[in-house]
C-alpha cells in the first residue's frame, strides 16, 4: 500500500482532474440532459467499466516491466513526468472550450453503457494519462507494484465515477451550470494544469535522487 501522505496527494490530484470538465464528464452531461438521469447514470457506469480495463492493463504491464527490466521503470517515470508537464502547460496556456451543445442520437441503455465503455477504452489519451499519472505514486519498497496500481486506480475510478454520477443526477442543470460558468471552468483547467506541472516536477526530482 502507498504511504498515507502519498494517498492524500493522489486523491487531491485525482479529484482536481475529475472535477475538470472533459470528454467523459461532458458525455455524461449530454446524455443526462437529452435522455434523462437514467441515461446519464448508465453512461457514467460505462466509463467506469472502461477505466477498469486501463487499470488492469497498467497493473499487469508495469509489474511485468519491473520484473524483467527494473531500470525501465525509471524510464516510465521520466516519460510520465514529461507528459504530465506537457498536459499541464497546455491546460494553462490553452484551456479547452466546453462543448456542451453536442447532440447525441437517442439509444437504449445497454447501447449507452457500451458507448461509454468503448469511448473510454479506445481513447489513447486515457491510456497515456494512466501510464503517466499512476506510476509516480507507486513505491516499489512498499509492496508489489501491480497491487498498488490497482488500489490507486480503483480510488481514482471511484472519485471520477462519483463526480460523473453527480452530473448525471443533476441532468440538464449540470449542462446549464457548465455553460454559465465557462470562465470558472477555464480557471479550473488552468489550476489543474499547474497541479500536473507540479506533479511532473516532483516525479522528475524523485527520479534524479
Amino acid at each position: 500500500m502507498p504511504a498515507p501522505e502519498t494517498l492524500a496527494l493522489f486523491l487531491a490530484a485525482g479529484l482536481a482532474l475529475n472535477l475538470t470538465p472533459g470528454p467523459d464528464l461532458l458525455y455524461v452531461a449530454t446524455r443526462s440532459a437529452s435522455e434523462g438521469r437514467a441515461a446519464g447514470v448508465v453512461s457514467a457506469l460505462g466509463i467506469a467499466a472502461g477505466c477498469l480495463f486501463h487499470i488492469a492493463a497498467l497493473a499487469l504491464g508495469l509489474a511485468a516491466l519491473m520484473a524483467r527490466v527494473p531500470a525501465a521503470y525509471q524510464a516510465v517515470q521520466i516519460a510520465g513526468a514529461a507528459y504530465l508537464v506537457y498536459l499541464g502547460v497546455r491546460a494553462v496556456l490553452r484551456p479547452q472550450p466546453l462543448a456542451t451543445d453536442a447532440v447525441l442520437a437517442p439509444a437504449a441503455l445497454a447501447t449507452i453503457f457500451r458507448q461509454g465503455l468503448v469511448i473510454n477504452v479506445l481513447n489513447p489519451k486515457v491510456a497515456l494519462f494512466f501510464l503517466a499519472f499512476l506510476p509516480q505514486f507507486v513505491d516499489p519498497a512498499r509492496g508489489p507494484a501491480a497491487a498498488q496500481v490497482v488500489v490507486l486506480g480503483l480510488l481514482f475510478n471511484t472519485t471520477g465515477t462519483l463526480v460523473n454520477l453527480g452530473v448525471a443526477l443533476l441532468a440538464s442543470q449540470a449542462t446549464a451550470w457548465l455553460r454559465a460558468r465557462h470562465r470558472a471552468s477555464v480557471q479550473l483547467q488552468r489550476f489543474t494544469g499547474l497541479v500536473f506541472v507540479a506533479l511532473g516536477a516532483r516525479l522528475a526530482l524523485t527520479v534524479r535522487r
